[in-house]
């Protein structure tokens, strides 16, 4: 059976073209049914629907892990989103006709249709902020939209709960074995968490090109302030001492300890009166610092503007 494009009445190709016109962020079907399934009974009724109301059509297969993943991912969305856009899921083993006609070669198979055209799509199974990331460029989030996983687990570490932040994380990667940043972000918990050697393990498995890359070599970076600042004992024996070496290890401390911007400011002092202590450490930390944070943290921002004053 073909399908009819139901702005010209001819045959669809395995190529969909979107009106000029189209708005995918049309809301005229509140009272529509949100998801549904769809086969050769009803994708005829589902693009004509599409006039009126953008349609997400996930094309999907029982044998695919990826789908399994996915699809109950926009199930969840389909309901927040309540009315916005329906969400149409075609079986591809069930309806081959279809999904040839439609271009379907792997799946997940993600499409969104509008004015009966082809919007925008996308392939395989993207973890939920990405997918809430995508939505976002057609569609105004919902009001009360929870947060994401990965919102949930940064929650968690700002407010000391690493154990928290390390199940959520434990779990994406389960389902995501592929997205290393994830591995990446399980690494930093399992650090908060008072388990480095596990972190190290995990970050030393990745993939050359993301064992080098900022975020990972930010967490060995976490890693190594760990080993490298004093116990408890060292630092009462360090009391009454305002020497090079002792406010350069109290620096260490407040970093291992999370507490960045006082170990910042303790690194640049440093710095400022003897940037020869260590072989320039004071510098050198700094940036390890900055590397841990990430080079959009808000304190990396400022306190590189600071060293460079202090250096230029």
């Amino acid at each position: 059976m073909p399908i009819v494009d139901p702005r010209t009445g001819e045959p669809l190709t395995d190529d969909l073209t979107a009106s000029e016109n189209a708005d995918a962020s049309s809301t005229g079907g509140q009272n529509a049914e949100m998801i549904l399934d769809v086969d050769t009974s009803n994708i005829q009724q589902l693009l004509e629907t599409s006039m009126q109301v953008p349609v997400l059509l996930a094309c999907w297969a029982p044998s695919s892990e990826s789908s399994k993943t996915l699809i109950p991912i926009l199930e969840k969305l389909a309901r927040e989103y309540q009315g916005t856009f329906i969400l149409a899921k075609l079986n591809i083993d069930e309806n081959q006709e279809i999904a040839g006609q439609l271009g379907v070669r792997s799946v997940p198979d993600v499409k969104l249709i509008s004015q009966g055209g082809l919007v925008d799509h996308f392939q395989d199974a993207l973890p939920e902020k990405q997918v809430r990331e995508w939505l976002g460029r057609y569609f105004p989030a919902p009001e009360e939209a929870p947060a994401s996983p990965e919102d949930q687990a940064a929650e968690a570490l700002a407010a000391g709960d690493a154990a928290t932040a390390r199940n959520i994380y434990q779990e994406l990667v389960q389902q995501y074995p592929q997205h290393t940043p994830y591995q990446v972000e399980l690494a930093r918990a399992l650090v908060a968490d008072g388990q480095a050697e596990e972190a190290r393990t995990l970050l030393d498995n990745l993939p050359p090109e993301e064992r080098e890359a900022a975020p990972a070599r930010g967490v060995r970076a976490s890693i190594e302030f760990g080993e490298q600042a004093p116990s408890a004992e060292e630092l009462a024996a360090l009391e009454g001492r305002d020497d090079s070496e002792a406010q350069y290890k109290r620096a260490l401390r407040q970093v291992a300890d999370g507490d960045y911007e006082a170990g910042l400011d303790a690194l640049l002092a440093l710095m400022k009166r003897d940037r020869a202590y260590g072989d320039d450490a004071a510098r050198r930390t700094l940036l390890q610092v900055f590397d841990a944070l990430g080079a959009d943290h808000p304190l990396t921002v400022a306190y590189r503007r600071k060293l460079f004053a202090l250096l230029y």
